[in-house]
């Protein structure tokens, strides 16, 4: 479900488009389906999707602003099938980007499926973390530190934290059967962040650009599955 609302997202996404309308979108796809958002109410968070426009890392309110040629949205979406959640979140250009955003995304997206190549059994937590990090620090940008990725399962936010950072081999072993929500937030200047006034919105310290690609992905004896992608 949550897979089929991203790709709903990505043909809705243009030049003049809102971020509400594309929240108004995702929910009712989601309700329509028997699905449950996951994100509306978690300690009062206002909407479906959370909505992050070119320097907002995460957490980014959906609004009437009308999204313009060029720049780049992050949206994150949650919902709950049949007692379970699924998490991921997406970077979408909007219209034609530049280049710098172009690799931004790109780099982001490629840390995101290194750190799941490293989620096999017998591996440590942080051998994901290590290989998001070298990926995303090799190629100039620099990992977000605040906020990481998180198990889960019949909860959104389960054990354990999965930083996107840090040296390999530490952490607990990785066994088949868990199920991890791995999520990069990477940043093209430093990675200090701020959270802003609304308590939500958390944006870059120095404005940089930020992209989030995040996927549900299970671990098993034959490898690790993504569980949010089609």
């Amino acid at each position: 479900m949550v897979a089929q609302a991203h790709q709903l997202v990505a043909r809705s996404i243009r030049p003049g488009v809102t971020t509400k309308y594309l929240d108004s979108l995702v929910e009712d796809f989601l309700l329509s389906k028997g699905a449950i958002p996951a994100f509306k109410g978690y300690h009062g968070y206002p909407a479906t999707i959370c909505a992050s426009v070119n320097e907002v890392v995460v957490h980014g309110i959906p609004n009437d602003v009308p999204l313009e040629e060029g720049w780049i949205l992050g949206v994150d979406i949650g919902a709950y099938v049949d007692g379970f959640c699924g998490d991921s979140a997406w970077t979408y250009p909007v219209g034609t980007i530049d280049s710098n955003a172009q690799r931004l995304l790109e780099v982001t997206k490629s840390a995101l499926l290194n750190g799941i190549e490293q989620a096999v059994v017998d591996n440590r937590l942080s051998d994901v973390s290590h290989q998001i990090q070298s990926v995303v620090e090799a190629n100039g940008f620099s990992v977000v530190r605040d906020f990481v990725g998180h198990g889960i399962g019949r909860k959104m936010h389960e054990a354990p934290q999965i930083p996107n950072f840090g040296a390999p081999g530490r952490g607990p072993r990785l066994k088949a059967g868990m199920t991890l929500a791995i999520e990069p937030m990477v940043n093209a200047g430093n990675y200090h962040v701020q959270v802003q006034q609304d308590n939500w919105t958390v944006v870059t310290i120095d404005s940089s650009l930020s992209a989030h690609f995040e996927h549900t992905v299970a671990i098993t004896d034959e490898g690790p599955v993504i569980l949010t992608a089609l």
